[in-house]
């Protein structure tokens, strides 16, 4: 399972992400889209000032290549997962939109969805996390979930009652 993180980072409560998937007997990789500026710099906010600093494409294409190079282990199962959280969330929907064969499950939390998403290549199952009170990636929801249905894909969308933006975070 590729972990995504959002826009600040690979901060501990992502990497622990990974760690509780790797408890379940997953394979999880969590990659650091800040690497190209030095990696998350241990805070927060300063994770968030780097991320504006890196280059998108550069960035997107690393995490293309850290899904590949998972799926292509050895000790891979040969199904690869995506899950992740706000701007990784947003990247799990890209993935699928970009019809990745190797992907065989995504699961978006509050990633807001492409403008036009299309994704009748996918083949992965979706399990789409949203918060009821974030207005913003909600905005998105409808549309994400008209090209879910016209993929023909399995899929299910979970709101979480009063949960805003972020919710999950530890």
């Amino acid at each position: 399972i590729l972990v995504v993180h959002e826009n600040r980072g690979l901060n501990p409560h992502i990497e622990d992400v990974a760690r509780r998937l790797a408890l379940e007997n997953f394979m999880a990789f969590a990659p650091d889209g800040l690497t190209s500026v030095g990696g998350y710099p241990g805070d927060d906010a300063k994770g968030g000032e780097l991320f504006g600093k890196v280059d998108r494409t550069k960035m997107s294409e690393d995490l293309y290549a850290a899904a590949v190079w998972l799926k292509s282990r050895p000790d891979s199962t040969g199904k690869l997962g995506v899950t992740g959280f706000c701007f990784g969330g947003g990247m799990t929907w890209n993935l699928l939109q970009d019809g990745e064969q190797r992907l065989a499950a995504a699961v978006p939390f509050y990633g807001p969805s492409p403008d036009n998403p299309d994704f009748r290549r996918a083949k992965a199952v979706v399990l789409a996390i949203y918060g009821e009170q974030d207005e913003r990636v909600n905005a998105t929801r409808d549309r994400a979930e008209a090209a879910l249905k016209a993929a023909g894909l399995t899929y299910e969308i979970r709101t979480f009652a009063g949960a805003g933006h972020a919710f999950f975070n530890d």
